[in-house]
């Protein structure tokens, strides 16, 4: 396959259809209470990330540093939610990731860079859907939040990225993203639309 630049991965992304934003909309506290639990995972996965690479110290402080910000975040939404006269909800299993969790292999160098290149597709999936939200959303104040964390995930799938580049070769990773990145276009189209962000 033929290299092409990592700084774009927007090549790779199937859009999200526009029934995803209606249901949204509609249920638009369901997804609230979805979200908390997405920042919640993603404060989770970013500190597991740095328990299980100590020795690595540039993933070690990118993912400490993930994990306070991702946290900051879930704490935003629970007050959105709770200014709402809502309450955030049990976490359920995101079938989205556990399926794209399915094509991280096995072995020490090919684990670390498909975790890598997974979480980059899941932040910028991330990115997208906050973006559409941006766009669509009424009341100034979430338009404005949304806004803030669309940039927030553009951030973060473009820090996994280079966090790739500093332990794999840049041919093998675009080979490797360009595989999981159509997986995970399929995974998003199979999946039924929901009031939640995957």
């Amino acid at each position: 396959m033929a290299e092409q630049p990592l700084s774009q991965l927007n090549p790779y992304l199937q859009e999200t259809p526009d029934s995803w934003i209606k249901v949204v909309i509609q249920k638009f506290d369901e997804f609230l209470k979805d979200h908390a639990s997405c920042e919640k995972k993603a404060s989770g996965m970013a500190m597991s990330m740095a328990s299980h690479y100590p020795d690595r110290t540039k993933l070690l402080n990118a993912m400490i540093d993930l994990a306070v910000e991702e946290l900051n975040h879930y704490r935003e939404v629970v007050r959105i939610l709770l200014a709402r006269d809502e309450q955030p909800g049990p976490d359920t299993k995101d079938q989205y990731v556990l399926e794209l969790n399915n094509f991280i292999r096995k072995g020490k160098a090919h684990f670390l860079l498909d975790r890598l290149l997974i979480a980059s597709l899941v932040e910028r999936r991330g990115a997208e859907r906050f973006r559409i939200i941006s766009r669509h959303i009424r009341e100034p104040s979430l338009k404005r939040f949304y806004s803030s964390i669309t940039n927030s995930e553009h951030r973060h799938w473009r820090l996994f990225l280079e966090l790739a580049r500093e332990y794999f070769l840049e041919e093998e990773i675009s080979d490797r993203l360009f595989i999981l990145a159509s997986e995970e276009n399929k995974i998003m189209q199979s999946l039924p639309i929901k009031p939640a962000l995957h």
